[in-house]
């Protein structure tokens, strides 16, 4: 499926790892040193919210025990032994679902519109100016409005390139669309740097 993955051995080396890192879905072990599964994903989407799909891979088939994963805030079980087949049609059933790739062509937030065709950003009807960069980067943002995304993420995903240990490239980016499209009070949004992970763009009084 073309993904680039991540492994943790324990619930508090995951949980540290999401205080720096972001990610389009998570797959877990019920059965974990230390935290258990369903406290994981508790904390988890108190960290992260509800938007990235998360599975459980567990060798638990009461009822009861998938009532409870679910109800933790899961997205999905897969019961153990796991077949490859099962678990990447899952996964995909998840990722079409959460990040659907039939956008409308033109997307609104608030006094923000975006035309994905014409690739022009919109404030109030308003055209503003943004390079190509930064139009990819406001349009990433604003589809992930509420989720922490880490530095690494925004600059693979959003800016198409590899994210580098000292690039600073993504800070100019963010400095320049918080001032062309007027992000604050007045627009009701609040673009934020969280320091040492990355950036998060909230609608304010949501």
């Amino acid at each position: 499926m073309g993904a680039t993955t991540d492994a943790y051995d324990s619930g508090e080396r995951l949980l540290k790892a999401l205080q720096r890192e972001s990610y389009d879905m998570l797959l877990m072990d019920w059965n974990l040193p230390g935290i258990q599964g369903p406290e994981i994903v508790q904390s988890v989407r108190a960290l992260q919210g509800h938007h990235m799909p998360i599975v459980f891979i567990t060798n638990r088939s009461l009822e009861e025990d998938i009532v409870a994963g679910l109800q933790a805030g899961a997205d999905d079980y897969v019961a153990k032994p796991v077949r490859p087949a099962e678990l990447a049609a899952r996964i995909q059933a998840l990722l079409r679902r959460a990040y659907p790739s039939d956008k409308p062509e033109r997307q609104e937030f608030g006094p923000y519109a975006f035309d994905l065709v014409t690739r022009t950003a919109l404030l109030d009807g308003e055209p503003m100016e943004l390079q190509p960069r930064e139009f990819d980067l406001a349009v990433f943002l604003f589809n992930n409005a509420g989720r922490l995304l880490s530095r690494a993420h925004l600059i693979e995903s959003a800016l198409h390139t590899a994210a580098g240990p000292v690039s600073r490239s993504l800070d100019t980016h963010i400095s320049r669309l918080r001032s062309k499209l007027r992000i604050g009070p007045g627009t009701g949004y609040r673009l934020s740097s969280v320091y040492g992970v990355g950036y998060r763009l909230d609608e304010m009084g949501a």
